[in-house]
């Protein structure tokens, strides 16, 4: 019987290299024969939990804020991260990016997992945090991506009315990814057993999911050879 290959994927909204990192997974899995058969969750986990609902102040202001970084660092870094995203169709525009904190944006992704609409809500989440500018601390935007989602009205505004819910499944994750000693995202669990961080190439992905598919469906015996000269006996006599 064929198994399914759980990937459970541990990342922020605020990670730019989440998002890249999610679409050469994705061109991992259009090479896969199995692909059907995997299993993606999506999790939670936060880069700066203590950033307020919005930052008044560019991705430039925070990262010279929060990382001591300077002007032209910051600008080859973003470049650097901007390329990279072209590279797998991406348009970052770190010019227009608001810096938020994500939270609230992630209870959102737990609420539409409810629906079978997890994948579409981080799709929305990253392409309008990264690409169009909206912002993920406020809940006009976040009605703007979830509708994009393709979120029930009444699931996006119950959860937008209470503030409390679905927190427990994010603080859940976050503890979950302490446990797993998770530094830094994207982090990939392949079937409940080995990580892999960060935003590997497409081949690293291609190579790795195959194995562990192979590991967890493994494959007939292989006749080696078949030399006549190697005597055996059959239902209808010996040789």
């Amino acid at each position: 019987m064929t198994q399914t290959l759980d990937v459970d994927i541990f990342s922020d909204i605020a990670c730019p290299w989440c998002y890249i990192g999610k679409r050469r997974f994705e061109a991992a899995l259009e090479q896969l024969s199995f692909a059907e058969h995997i299993n993606v969750r999506w999790h939670s986990y936060q880069l700066d939990p203590q950033l307020p609902a919005t930052y008044p102040g560019t991705e430039k202001d925070y990262l010279m804020e929060s990382k001591g970084l300077d002007d032209n660092s910051i600008d080859h870094m973003l470049a650097q991260v901007t390329e990279h995203a072209a590279e797998v169709g991406l348009t970052y525009d770190f010019d227009r990016l608001k810096v938020a904190n994500s939270f609230h944006s992630h209870r959102l992704l737990h609420a539409a997992a409810t629906v079978g609409k997890s994948g579409e809500m981080k799709e929305s989440l990253l392409a309008g945090h990264f690409c169009d500018g909206l912002d993920i601390g406020t809940d006009d935007d976040l009605r703007v991506m979830a509708d994009r989602a393709g979120l029930p009205s009444d699931l996006t505004e119950s959860v937008l009315r209470d503030k409390s819910a679905f927190a427990a499944d994010v603080r859940d994750d976050i503890k979950t990814a302490q446990q797993l000693q998770v530094s830094g995202v994207p982090f990939f669990v392949l079937g409940q057993k080995y990580g892999l961080a960060g935003a590997q190439p497409t081949e690293t992905f291609v190579e790795v999911l195959t194995r562990v598919w192979e590991e967890s469906n493994p494959s007939p015996i292989t006749l080696l050879n078949d030399d006549p000269s190697g005597q055996a006996c059959g239902p209808d006599g010996c040789d």
